[in-house]
């Protein structure tokens, strides 16, 4: 069975703050389309004790982006980068029988690289929707003006010829068959 990874869509990286294009709304393409077909959504939620952190767990920013939290199926807490590192995901997809993972979310470069690695490395099949994700980082952050942030990480995991890359539409008609 398949099921639906979204990661770290949250206030506080989902926001005016932070322009990050028509990615959000292909993420809301991808979980309508894993609801309408009764697949498992997991939201993965990025927390942490830290008061000062936006991800602080009792803080408005740790929330899941509101549109986005009726499509869970289950919601993870995470404290790392890899959403199955010390949390019950790995349990979760068992019980649910899924061998196979799509990833959409934040921050691509952080949050879902390391899952998609972490989930291949756990034999699923993992599908990386390279513009279902989206990272509030530029190349400025990476000196590296004129990188495109998705489309790197994209290219790195399509050339690793383990983790299938697509983009929304090549995701629809690679499902549909």
């Amino acid at each position: 069975m398949k099921a639906l990874l979204a990661i770290d869509m949250q206030k506080a990286l989902i926001n005016e703050r932070y322009d990050l294009g028509d990615r959000v709304n292909n993420m809301e393409l991808i979980l309508k389309e894993f609801s309408k077909q009764s697949l498992p959504i997991f939201l993965i939620q990025h927390t942490s004790e830290n008061k000062e952190d936006p991800f602080y767990i009792n803080g408005s920013g740790a929330e899941i982006y509101p549109p986005f939290k009726k499509y869970g199926t289950e919601i993870i807490q995470k404290e790392t980068p890899s959403a199955f590192y010390q949390t019950n995901l790995l349990e979760k997809c068992k019980a649910y029988n899924v061998d196979e993972l799509v990833i959409i979310g934040l921050n691509t470069e952080f949050c879902c690289l390391f899952t998609a690695i972490a989930a291949y490395d756990r034999e699923f099949k993992v599908a990386f929707l390279e513009d279902a994700t989206a990272t509030v980082n530029n190349g400025e952050v990476y000196e590296m003006q004129d990188l495109d942030i998705p489309d790197f990480i994209g290219t790195v995991l399509h050339w690793s010829g383990a983790i299938k890359v697509l983009d929304t539409e090549e995701y629809k008609e690679w499902s549909n068959n």
